[in-house]
């Protein structure tokens, strides 16, 4: 069957992976302990609940601020600046997905576990556009591994799983896109997902 739509994560696949001593210069700057920043931030029940959209962005920041030293809005708003300041995009991936576009040969997805309002990030770094379709999590109340995730997402781009690709940074989301029948690889770098996808679409 014919490949139709490639989907991609978000997180650690089109915004890049920040470098372990970026984090240890926040946790030094906040007063914390070293290695506990991703706990407090990601571990934490609020994470979830915006990844589903019972909080926004704003209310996880409140939520989690306290734990990280940080006892007052102005201060909390300084480092969520900061933060989002620091992610990058993965120019490799970057310049892998405006080359699929500009083939139009596939529709393009993002299928990404986030707090609400992923679109206007894409679109702050131009890559809105080339996607056919935006999955949010926070915006859909569904995440990851929820094969609904997957599901609406497919509906959306009317392609079958079969005829789909799905790019994941994380073994569990890519076990869970195979079991429904999507064609699914781990994401290492920009340059092994080129090779793995030239390989796989040279087979249909």
């Amino acid at each position: 069957m014919t490949i139709k739509a490639i989907v991609f994560d978000f997180g650690r696949v089109i915004s890049a992976q920040k470098p372990l001593a970026l984090f240890q210069s926040y946790e030094e700057e906040l007063g914390i302990e070293p290695g506990t920043l991703n706990p407090i931030m990601f571990g934490s029940p609020a994470w979830e609940d915006a990844l589903v959209g019972r909080k926004t962005s704003e209310e996880f920041w409140r939520a989690i601020g306290p734990q990280l030293n940080l006892h007052t809005p102005e201060a909390i708003d300084a480092f969520r600046q900061r933060y989002r300041a620091d992610e990058a995009l993965n120019e490799g991936v970057a310049k892998l997905i405006r080359r699929l576009h500009a083939e139009g040969r596939y529709k393009l997805a993002v299928l990404s576990n986030s707090p609400p309002g992923l679109a206007n990030w894409l679109d702050e770094w131009g890559l809105l556009a080339l996607f056919d379709v935006v999955f949010c999590s926070g915006d859909e109340g569904v995440k990851k591994p929820d094969a609904a995730a997957f599901e609406i997402t497919l509906e959306r781009l009317g392609v079958e799983p079969e005829e789909a690709i799905f790019i994941d940074d994380t073994m569990r989301h890519v076990g869970t896109a195979r079991g429904l029948g999507l064609h699914a690889i781990l994401f290492t770098d920009a340059e092994a997902l080129a090779s793995d996808l030239g390989k796989l679409l040279a087979r249909f």
